[in-house]
């Protein structure tokens, strides 16, 4: 199935003009950027081996407040429900918590809080009724997602994957997981040692990155092949299910022939559930009408977009511009930029065109 893909221009291109750079980037590359659940504070993770934190409800171009390091590149961040700590997990296999308590000026303690055999490739938190502390969730390329009470050194759970942990999001009490070899993997916490289901990867290459839709009624898959797929977890929605095109540009003029550049990431907007955002190698981010269908904006923004996030109202969009290491080490060189951009949402941006019966 198809979107509507009206050409990159006139109406369909998105103002960039407002988009306000962060101050005091990252010094590498970008991996991941998390949004705090209570505030506009901002995590930032990369691979200069830290987790940056920035405040901005006072300053349109963010005031640095926290700094979690790590010995090693950072691949993953993460906050708690209740927005009083930020994880991150690195190439080292570890995972390390900044408690910034109450009020992010307050000081904070930093502590290990995971760890396991290879790279931690994405982290999460959740917080559950049985415990009165946050549970830290970990996916590796191990091949094992470890669930970690952050008062305890060893994990309370471990479940065995099939493939190396590339993607994790967590909707109410389901997590999705997906692995290499186009694995997907959807897990019922009240079990979190079982995978629930394994359902078909509706794409056919590297998955780069899940997204559930608000409630939880399905999900968005993004992968290197420029496309993206819609999965609904009930079975009897199957016919809702659909793929799509995107970031993809022609090649030299030929509509025929294209150049297909990776989905990096895919973003659900919090007020508007069928309004969803993809971001590519391409250096384009485009918001989505899930159920019309349709393509309601783009924005050419040059530079690949690693990462994306909406705030907690949806009225900033953030994305990370830097090197995406599709090509390797050695084409990572100083001319890639490398940034944190805030763009300010508006309803004519991502408010969808029609309500319809789809879901």
């Amino acid at each position: 199935m198809s979107f509507s893909n009206t050409s990159i221009i006139s109406n369909n291109q998105g103002d960039i003009s407002k988009d306000v750079t962060l101050d005091s980037p990252p010094e590498d590359s970008i991996s991941e950027l998390a949004w705090s659940p209570i505030a506009n504070h901002l995590a930032v993770a990369s691979w200069d081996k830290s987790v940056r934190i920035y405040d901005v409800s006072r300053s349109v171009k963010g005031e640095g407040k926290a700094l979690l390091s790590f010995p090693s590149p950072v691949l993953s961040c993460a906050w708690s429900p209740d927005g009083s700590k930020v994880i991150g997990a690195g190439t080292d296999g570890s995972a390390r918590l900044l408690d910034l308590g109450s009020n992010i000026n307050s000081g904070s303690q930093t502590q290990q809080v995971a760890q396991h055999d290879a790279p931690i490739r994405t982290v999460r938190m959740i917080q559950i009724s049985s415990s009165q502390s946050p549970i830290a969730v970990t996916g590796s390329w191990d091949r094992k997602i470890k669930y970690w009470d952050l008062r305890q050194a060893n994990p309370i759970g471990t479940l065995v994957c099939p493939e190396r942990v590339y993607a994790m999001e967590i909707s109410g009490t389901q997590l999705l997981v997906a692995m290499a070899e186009c694995n997907i993997g959807l897990v019922d916490l009240s079990q979190p040692t079982l995978m629930a289901k394994t359902p078909q990867s509706p794409l056919k290459h590297q998955i780069r990155t899940v997204s559930w839709i608000p409630g939880g009624s399905g999900y968005a898959v993004g992968s290197i092949e420029g496309r993206c797929g819609v999965n609904y977890v009930d079975e009897s929605n199957k016919s809702l299910n659909f793929t799509f095109r995107c970031h993809r540009r022609p090649k030299d003029n030929d509509p025929k022939d294209q150049m297909v550049y990776a989905v990096n990431a895919v973003s659900f907007h919090p007020r508007y559930h069928q309004t969803f955002s993809t971001a590519g190698s391409d250096g384009t981010f485009c918001f989505w009408d899930k159920d019309a269908h349709h393509r309601l904006k783009a924005f050419p923004v040059g530079g690949a977009i690693n990462s994306t996030s909406f705030n907690l109202d949806g009225s900033i969009f953030a994305y990370s511009v830097s090197y995406d290491w599709s090509k390797g080490y050695s084409h990572n060189t100083r001319d890639h930029p490398n940034k944190v951009v805030l763009h300010p949402v508006t309803d004519a941006e991502c408010k969808p065109k029609q309500q319809t019966s789809r879901r």
